[in-house]
């Protein structure tokens, strides 16, 4: 059993980039959490094949939270390999199966009045792009403090404060956290990710004080990458 950090690289706006989904393996499961902008499938794929991972072994996705590029490629994931099962828990699987109106869309929206005129297409191209994802509906329902036997044992972690019903996933065995939004590596610590999208600040500060105070070995950062806990 083990814990595979993926690099998913590429370019935006001439900047070149790199985001991090994760994979959880054993001997029953593979278990791919988050997956990137949407047309990222084939980045993916060749990613996780560099990492000794067949794509149409994955069993199940789990989506930590509803931005674009958590949930963006799920759509024509799903759609390839059909048997996959998605994951994510009670309160983002309506933003993820397109139910209820994105919360990410929505604070672009009321934000768009509020930039200078040189920023407002940039704007109107972030809404025009939220607007353009495709859902899909969520096979398992998961709430913080829910475990699985995955890789020795995962334990799903209530992080709210990026999005409301953030999650991430503890793995007290190989004392591993998988943070996604919740923590990001910043002048080598774990840090509140994108505070300007932060949706509710005062439940970042406290997820993060949570992941932090279970003081886990390794914590994976979808933003980041791999932080080493040198307790």
């Amino acid at each position: 059993m083990e814990i595979i950090q993926l690099d998913l690289k590429f370019t935006y706006n001439d900047n070149e980039m790199v985001i991090h989904p994760t994979v959880i393996k054993d001997a029953k499961e593979v278990i791919l959490i988050d997956c990137g902008y949407p047309h990222m499938l084939s980045i993916l794929e060749e990613e996780l094949r560099n990492k000794g991972v067949a794509p149409e072994s994955i069993s199940k996705v789990l989506i930590t939270h509803h931005d674009d590029d958590h949930m963006g490629t799920l759509f024509e994931l799903k759609k390839k390999y059909p048997t996959i099962q998605v994951i994510a828990s009670d309160i983002e699987k309506d933003y993820i199966s397109g139910e209820k109106k994105s919360l990410r869309l929505i604070q672009a929206e009321d934000m768009l009045n509020k930039l200078p005129e040189t920023e407002k297409s940039f704007g109107l191209a972030f809404i025009d792009s939220l607007k353009k994802i495709k859902h899909v509906p969520v096979d398992i329902v998961v709430k913080g403090g829910d475990y699985f036997e995955w890789a020795g044992g995962c334990e799903i972690l209530s992080t709210p404060g990026h999005t409301p019903g953030h999650i991430s996933i503890y793995n007290k065995k190989l004392d591993v956290i998988i943070t996604g939004d919740a923590a990001v590596i910043e002048d080598k610590a774990l840090k509140v990710a994108n505070p300007h999208f932060t949706l509710n600040p005062t439940d970042a500060e406290e997820s993060l004080r949570k992941l932090i105070n279970l003081n886990a070995r390794k914590y994976y950062c979808y933003h980041g990458g791999f932080y080493l806990n040198k307790k």
